[in-house]
C-alpha cells in the first residue's frame, strides 16, 4: 500500500483514524487492463486519509501510475521538480507517471486526502490536459465535495472486487477528471471568469440544452466571443461539453439503476432513444445496452 507509508520514519508504516483505502491486486489489475473498457482508464489503488500527520512520499524515480490527491482540509506541500507548491483546502494534483516527485502534510495542519492512482491508454492526454489548463500541477477548485465523493464511490466501487466494480471505479475516474480540466485556470478565492459562470450554469441545469446564444447573452459575451472563450477554457465547444454531461449522466444511470435505455434516454434529454443511442455509441464506441452488459 504504497500511499501509506510516509516521509517521516516514524510514521511508517501507521495508519490515520478512520482512513479507508484499497488497492487492486497486481494480476487483476494487468487483466483490467486487456479489457476494451478499462483499458482505457483504470483505477489501481485508491484511499481516503483524515488529518493525516505526518503523512508524505518521496519518490525519486517517480511512480508507475498517474496520481490525484485532492486536499479537502488543512495543508500541505508539494515539489515535482517545477517548484515547491503549498497545497490548501479545495487544491487538486495532478502527479505524472514516471516523475520524480515529493509531497507531505503540513506540521501544523496536516491535510485530509482523498487520493487515486491510474493508468490506461487515455490516462496521460486526461493528465496533460489538466495540467494545460492549470498552468502546472496544482488545480484550484471551486468545490472539493463533488470530487471527493467520486473518489468514494471510487473506493466503494474497487472494494466490491468485481469486474463491474472496477468499470464503476473507471467511470467515476473519469468523471472526477473531467471535472478538475473543466475548473481551469484559477487562482484561489478568484472571481468566475464568464466561461466558469456558463459551465456552472450547464452543470445546474443539465440536462436541459441551453444555445449558445443564450450562454453568451448570461454572461455579458456576444457569440462568437463566448465561443471563443468557453472552447479555451474547456477544451470543447459549447454544445460538445453540454453533450459530454448528458453522457456522463447516461453513463451513472446506465451503471447504477436497472431503468430502460428508451427511460434513460428521457432522463439525459433525449425524447428520441434511438438518436440517444447513436449519440452514446459515437462518444463511448459501444451501444448502452452493450456497456451496461460489460459493466456488469
Amino acid at each position: 500500500m504504497d500511499e501509506a507509508l510516509a516521509l517521516d520514519p516514524s510514521a511508517r508504516g501507521h495508519g490515520f483514524e478512520g482512513q479507508r483505502f484499497y488497492v487492486v491486486p497486481r494480476p487483476v489489475a494487468r487483466e483490467a487492463l486487456q479489457s476494451p473498457v478499462t483499458s482505457r482508464l483504470l483505477v489501481t489503488d485508491a484511499g481516503f486519509f483524515p488529518h493525516a500527520a505526518r503523512h508524505g512520499r518521496e519518490r525519486t524515480a517517480g511512480v508507475g501510475q498517474h496520481i490525484l490527491l485532492v486536499c479537502g482540509d488543512g495543508s500541505g506541500w508539494c515539489d515535482t521538480g517545477e517548484g515547491r507548491v503549498e497545497i490548501q483546502a479545495g487544491d487538486a494534483v495532478l502527479l505524472q507517471a514516471g516523475i520524480p516527485h515529493s509531497y507531505g502534510a503540513s506540521p501544523e495542519r496536516p491535510w485530509t486526502l482523498w487520493w487515486f492512482h491510474f493508468v490506461g491508454a487515455d490516462a496521460g492526454e486526461l493528465v496533460a490536459a489538466a495540467r494545460a489548463v492549470a498552468g502546472g500541477p496544482v488545480s484550484h477548485l471551486r468545490e472539493h465535495a463533488p470530487i471527493a465523493r467520486l473518489i468514494a464511490q471510487i473506493i466503494d466501487s474497487l472494494a466490491a472486487g468485481t469486474t463491474g466494480g472496477l468499470v464503476k471505479a473507471s467511470g467515476a475516474a473519469w468523471h472526477a477528471l473531467a471535472q478538475i480540466i473543466a475548473s481551469g485556470r484559477r487562482s484561489p478565492g478568484s472571481a468566475l471568469s464568464p466561461a466558469e459562470r456558463a459551465v456552472e450554469h450547464l452543470r445546474a441545469s443539465a440536462p436541459h440544452r441551453t444555445s449558445v446564444e443564450e450562454l453568451a447573452a448570461m454572461v455579458g459575451l456576444s457569440s462568437s466571443q463566448f465561443a471563443a472563450v468557453f472552447r479555451e477554457h474547456a477544451g470543447v465547444p459549447p454544445l460538445r461539453y453540454q453533450t459530454n454531461l448528458r453522457m456522463a449522466m447516461a453513463r451513472d444511470l446506465l451503471d447504477g439503476t436497472d431503468r430502460s435505455v428508451a427511460a434513460i434516454a428521457v432522463e439525459c434529454g433525449y425524447e428520441d432513444a434511438l438518436y440517444f443511442s447513436r449519440q452514446f455509441a459515437r462518444v463511448h464506441g459501444l451501444s448502452p445496452s452493450a456497456y451496461r452488459s460489460r459493466a456488469r
